[in-house]
């Protein structure tokens, strides 16, 4: 039996990956996402946006994933899209863009960077141990949540070293 080779998103520019970050930052989901009930979950990168001309953009500078129309709930609201990338892809695409994340999201990014690939096996075949470790993978990804601030202000800390003028 031949290896199957997976399609691997495109390397990107500096300029086209903060693009891309700020889009999921804002617009997006970092997530692990069940395909089926028998199946664990896999990473999933999602845009969700009313221009489809965004992300199909995205879609031509990542060279992978798929867009998708999203149903609309009430007759009067806007069409919707998603753009999705998965699983090694995801990964792939998240280990580029991971340095211009700047919400809650980068650190789910980096937990699946540091941590997907060693507890996901390709087969789908898993031992006990390795089910106990992505249990627990699982549980500190979902864990990560943003900050929610009751008045929509920018907090800030100020160290008592400082002077203020």
């Amino acid at each position: 039996m031949g290896h199957v080779i997976y399609k691997r998103a495109n390397i990107l520019e500096p300029v086209h990956a903060s693009y891309i970050a700020g889009l999921i930052d804002g617009e997006g989901t970092v997530t692990l996402t069940r395909l089926s009930r028998n199946r664990q979950r896999g990473l999933a990168v999602t845009i969700s946006n009313t221009e489809r001309d965004i992300l199909e953009h995205v879609f031509r500078l990542i060279g992978v994933g798929k867009i998708t129309n999203k149903r609309r709930s009430k007759s009067h609201h806007v069409p919707s899209y998603t753009y999705q990338i998965t699983n090694r892809q995801a990964l792939d695409l998240l280990k580029q863009i991971c340095p211009y994340m700047r919400s809650h999201k980068s650190d789910r990014a980096r937990l699946a960077v540091c941590q997907y690939v060693k507890l996901t096996p390709r087969n789908g075949r898993y031992t006990i141990d390795q089910l106990r470790e992505r249990d627990k993978f699982v549980r500190q990804f979902f864990a990560i949540r943003p900050v929610v601030d009751n008045h929509q202000e920018t907090s800030f800390v100020i160290s008592s070293s400082i002077a203020l003028p």
